[in-house]
C-alpha cells in the first residue's frame, strides 16, 4: 500500500548535487515522485512508496549527499497521486 509524503529539506542543500543524489536514492528504493529546488534555498520532494521505504528515505534525506549540510526535514502526509517514476523538476 503506497503512502504519499511531501518533504521539505532546509540547510545547505542547493549547489551540492542534492537533487541528483535524491533521484538516485529514490530509484534505488523504488520511490515515485519528484524533487525540485525552491526559491528560498530549500529542496522540496514529493515521494510515494510503502511506509517502511519512505521512513528509510526520510532518514537519508536528513543526511543527504556528502557536500550537503541538512538543518531540518519537514514531512507531511498527503493524498496518493500515483506517480509513474521519480524525476528532477528544474
Amino acid at each position: 500500500m503506497s503512502q504519499h509524503i511531501t518533504i521539505i529539506v532546509s540547510g545547505k542543500v542547493q549547489g551540492v548535487s542534492y537533487r541528483m543524489a535524491t533521484k538516485a536514492k529514490a530509484n534505488e528504493l523504488g520511490i515515485k515522485g519528484f524533487v525540485r529546488n525552491e526559491q528560498n534555498g530549500n529542496v522540496y520532494i514529493e515521494a510515494e512508496a510503502s511506509q517502511d521505504v519512505l521512513n528509510e528515505f526520510v532518514k537519508w534525506c536528513a543526511i543527504g549527499p556528502p557536500r550537503a549540510s541538512v538543518q531540518h526535514v519537514d514531512v507531511t502526509p498527503q493524498e496518493v497521486k500515483d506517480f509513474n517514476n521519480f524525476t528532477i523538476v528544474k
